[in-house]
This record gives structure tokens, sequence and C-alpha cells, in this order.
């Protein structure tokens, strides 16, 4: 699918085949979610090994494992939108990570706002009653 309608376009392509993409790229991990410690928004999902739980520990940024790329990935080390670790937490059944975080640049997302710059997070748009996706206000 074209990226400009996948992360602008108002139709549903929920992508139920992630999770078989993330086992196949042959690396154990967990989920870890980056939320926004003083707004409590979440900003990005993503998956973690014990090397970008290592990384993060030490650089105090949110750090993730691309598991399309399957490469450690220090959000922000490209962009410069990084996301200062300030807590982590581990779940009752220690099978995800809760990253809480302070942003640092214009926002966590990898996509642009009408602005030109980062959106805030990636929970950008909601799912209507009849089925399609409407930007949330202010986050166009």
């Amino acid at each position: 699918m074209d990226h400009q309608l996948l992360e602008e376009g108002s139709q549903l392509t929920l992508d139920f085949t992630k999770l078989g993409k993330v086992a196949a790229c042959g690396e154990d991990v967990v989920p870890a979610v980056a939320q926004d410690l003083d707004s409590g928004e979440v900003l990005i999902v993503g998956y973690v090994n014990q090397l970008a739980l290592d990384t993060a520990l030490k650089e105090k940024k949110a750090t993730f494992w691309s598991t399309s790329r399957n490469e450690l990935w220090i959000k922000g080390l490209t962009s410069g939108n990084y996301l200062e670790l300030v807590e982590t937490c581990v779940n009752c059944e220690q099978n995800s990570i809760l990253y809480r975080v302070r942003q640092v640049g214009s926002g966590a997302c990898h996509t642009n706002g009408a602005d030109g710059n980062a959106r805030h997070g990636c929970y950008y748009r909601s799912l209507q009653e009849d089925g399609t996706l409407a930007f949330r206000e202010g986050l166009e």
C-alpha cells in the first residue's frame, strides 16, 4: 500500500500480519510502549530485545529493535527527535516494557503534521463509527 494513503488517508487498513513479521525477524523481542511522562499520551509502540533495553538504560533514550530493518533503533538518532528516558516499567508478566519519556525535539512520530513538523505521537487519527479514520482535533 502507498505510504501516503496509509499514513494520511481515511481508509482503515490494519496490518494484521504484523506479529507474524515480528516473529519472522528472528529476534526475541517484547512490545515496548513510549508514554509521555507529563501528559500520559501513548506516543509510539515498538519492540525491544536485550540489546535495545540495555542501550536505552545506558543512553537514557527510548531505544527499540526495528523488526522491519532487523537493527537497533535509537529513536531520534537521525531526526533529532529523541525520547528522553525518565523511567522504565515492566508489566506483571514481564513480557512488555513501558518507557516513560520526555520528548526532546518536535515530535515522536515519523510522519509530519500540517505545520511540517513531526507529529507529537503516532496516534493522531481515530476510528469513526462508519469504519473510516479521522484526524484527531489539532493533530492534522
